[in-house]
């Protein structure tokens, strides 16, 4: 059947011809023939500078402007310039705050209708989008775009100041923050500020104490689903990353990252007053309190102040009477523990199970 023959079937009010593969009216033959282009494929319009090709004519005008960099549509409210009519539609609800799209299950608004469509998916839990390498799938294209460069390693974003690259556009301009200084979300409660929007919105957590990622395994709850992934590393035993001059392995990529100072002599870290360096901020956070006489951690019984958490852990034993013997010679909690966490396994006992234990040896060496 000719596709641009008019159908003898009801039609929509006004309209004078219907596609016969999804019934969508048109009212003039040449829209319906550029509407039949969206189930053919066809696109016969090519441009010339990158052979890029448009189902339409008015597409390849406007993809044209990429090329000549035009951009005629400014905002008077704030002078950011488009490409396109529709992007400077959508611009202008940020101002008006106009959210006219609307999920029916959920109540979640959107300033566009595309956008409305990527969050139905949630609901669907529709992952069109596939990787032929991996078989991870995706909500949207540009998701498995930006994916597939992990299997190509395709970095096509490069800093022009020190020429650090990215996969991603977005990770450039959070990089650009570094040179610029540059951080234009502000935190209302504390008044600290964030080069991303996703940073202040994580850290507005901590004044909310929202922690809506829990650990099925043991309950504890986190603020970020990275800390989660992190945390689940302890049930799992998982260590992926793994340092290439001396094999240890760790449980985040800031672990290695922290350990690979110790191979470089790294220490970037140094105290005003006596010039000690530390590898670690954390380390010289610590050393500034022998300075400052800061002792933060304090016990509840006795009311004792001490400089280190750890410090005042063993000093809890004097109240609660244990002891630590050690059964097997020190060693490392985690790897990425400092030398100063290296301990023993330990066994608590009481000072009656030592009596005890002595006098059961001293009989038994005098039988």
């Amino acid at each position: 059947m000719d596709p641009a023959q008019p159908l003898q079937t009801p039609r929509p009010q006004g309209k004078t011809y219907s596609c016969y593969q999804c019934g969508k009216g048109s009212t003039t033959l040449p829209s319906l023939k550029r509407h039949m282009r969206t189930h053919t494929g066809e696109r016969p319009y090519s441009c010339e500078q990158c052979d890029k090709t448009f189902a339409r004519s008015c597409s390849l005008k406007v993809h044209m402007r990429i090329h000549t960099r035009e951009k005629p549509f400014e905002c008077g409210l704030c002078g950011h310039v488009f490409t396109q009519s529709t992007s400077f539609k959508n611009h202008m609800r940020i101002h008006t705050g106009e959210r006219p799209y609307k999920c029916e299950l959920c109540g979640k608004t959107f300033r566009q209708s595309q956008n409305l469509e990527y969050h139905m998916r949630i609901h669907t839990g529709e992952r069109p989008y596939s990787c032929e390498q991996c078989d991870k799938t995706f909500t949207l294209s540009s998701h498995l775009k930006k994916h597939m460069r992990i299997h190509t390693g395709e970095k096509p974003f490069e800093c022009g100041l020190c020429g650090h690259v990215f996969t991603q556009s977005t990770s450039l301009e959070n990089h650009m923050s570094i040179h610029t200084g540059v951080r234009p979300y502000r935190c209302e409660q504390c008044e600290k500020t964030f080069s991303r929007s996703s940073s202040l919105k994580e850290h507005m957590k901590i004044h909310t104490g929202e922690k809506p990622f829990e650990c099925g395994v043991c309950g504890q709850v986190f603020t970020q689903s990275a800390s989660l992934q992190c945390h689940m590393r302890i049930h799992t035993g998982e260590r992926p990353y793994s340092c290439e001059q001396c094999d240890k392995t760790f449980t985040t990529s800031f672990n290695l990252k922290i350990h690979m100072k110790i191979h470089a002599g790294e220490k970037d870290y140094k105290c005003d007053e006596c010039g000690k360096s530390f590898t670690q901020l954390s380390g010289l956070r610590q050393h500034k309190r022998v300075h400052d006489g800061l002792k933060p951690y304090t016990c509840e019984q006795c009311e004792k102040t001490f400089s280190r958490s750890e410090f005042l852990e063993r000093h809890m034993r004097i109240h609660t009477g244990e002891r630590l013997y050690s059964v097997i010679p020190p060693q490392r909690l985690h790897e990425e523990d400092p030398p100063w966490r290296e301990t023993a396994v330990m066994s608590l006992v009481r000072p009656s199970d030592i009596f005890r234990s002595n006098m059961l040896h001293d009989m038994n060496m005098s039988v």
